[in-house]
């Protein structure tokens, strides 16, 4: 019997999907999330989509049921400081790896939405829109989307008066109002435009002979400014309509 056994060709690997999506990668403050989910074979989860097409309350409902139904599912994120020091493309890519190296379970590929390759040590297929038509990358996007929002709500009771809570840290009249009123907070990201200028406004304010001009600034090369774009990403965010 065991030279028989010795004789049968090894067993291929199990196939196992790990989808992974971001959330916060054009906000203005806060982390930028990641998450990695892997879903059983067939698995089917209700409302399961895009978390941009989910309301806050269905959101969290159908977080709730990926949680249950996934084989593994993880969370990864890239701290302001990581954002403007490697730049908001390389964080995260730095937060996708994060949610990864903490899935309990070992997946054999990466399906991953967006043109950009993470690098993230597995075979990753690329797909454009793939929040929108992957259930594993569906799965991402909602885990990454309500612990983020969730996270952002904590930091508005430590940074109260930007609105952090309603905007989620995108660029809306209301966060932009906040900026030019107070300035950035500590978990702005200053290589981002619109909190770059607002801190050479304060400075100015503050020691008008001493302030570098804003081209001196540490803006980053690759900036997330297309906030009509970004605002599409949240569907809770409710304009406020300019003075």
């Amino acid at each position: 019997m065991s030279d028989l056994l010795s004789a049968l060709p090894p067993r291929a690997p199990t196939r196992r999907v790990a989808g992974v999506d971001e959330v916060g990668r054009g906000c203005l403050a806060g982390p930028v999330y990641a998450a990695a989910v892997v879903l059983p074979p067939r698995c089917r989860i209700k409302d399961l989509d895009d978390s941009k097409k989910l309301s806050a309350e269905r959101r969290q409902a159908v977080a709730l049921r990926v949680r249950e139904k996934a084989m593994a599912w993880s969370i990864g994120r890239a701290e302001v400081e990581e954002i403007d020091g490697i730049n908001i493309l390389q964080a995260t890519f730095l937060a996708m790896r994060r949610a990864l190296e903490q899935l309990s379970v070992q997946p054999t590929e990466c399906w991953v939405d967006g043109n950009q390759d993470p690098r993230l040590g597995l075979p990753v297929r690329l797909i454009v829109g793939g929040d929108g038509l992957e259930a594993c990358i569906m799965a991402a996007s909602v885990i990454a989307k309500v612990a983020r929002d969730e996270e952002m709500a904590r930091l508005c009771e430590i940074h109260p008066g930007y609105g952090f809570a309603k905007h989620k840290g995108y660029g809306t009249p209301l966060h932009l109002d906040a900026l030019r009123r107070l300035g950035p907070s500590a978990i702005h990201r200053r290589s981002f435009a619109p909190c770059a200028a607002s801190q050479l406004a304060f400075s100015i304010a503050l020691t008008p002979d001493s302030v570098p001009s804003l081209d001196e600034l540490p803006v980053g090369a690759d900036l997330e400014m297309d906030l009509q774009v970004d605002l599409q990403d949240d569907r809770d965010v409710r304009l406020e309509p300019q003075a």
